[in-house]
């Protein structure tokens, strides 16, 4: 499994959640239909923030060795976050039919993700052929 390609299509997921979440709250809170109140607003901005963070680092770290004891806390942090909002969102989807199925596709690309790094997480990296350019 090539870590390398599982943190690039992170990153690109997640900065775009991130940037649609801080730039676009009032459309979002729309679309899912939570509300307009301003504190939504501001919630989602703060969400977009994080996602944009989490984006930004596993762009930075996308070059280098992760899995196994390599890199550990940065495909630990990408696990658990990933994991525990895939829970999130199965359960609500599961227990609230009414909810829109667009979130359907958000809880699978989270659930792909979270498989993908539990495996970059627990299993230990094989070593690469050196490419030189």
């Amino acid at each position: 499994m090539k870590a390398k390609l599982v943190m690039t299509l992170s990153a690109a997921a997640l900065a775009l959640a991130g940037l649609s979440l801080t730039f676009l709250p009032d459309e979002i809170a729309r679309l899912s239909g939570i509300g307009q109140a301003p504190v939504i607003n501001v919630l989602l901005q703060i969400l977009g923030a994080l996602h944009f963070a989490f984006a930004m680092l596993n762009w930075m770290t996308k070059g280098s060795r992760i899995g196994g004891i390599y890199n550990r806390p940065i495909a630990l942090a990408n696990f658990a976050h990933f994991f525990m909002v895939a829970l999130a969102l199965l359960k609500a989807l599961i227990s609230n039919p009414q909810l829109p199925a667009g979130l359907w596709l958000v809880a699978g690309v989270y659930t792909i993700f979270a498989v993908l790094f539990s495996l970059i997480l627990f299993w230990h990296p094989l070593a690469e052929p050196e490419v030189s350019v």
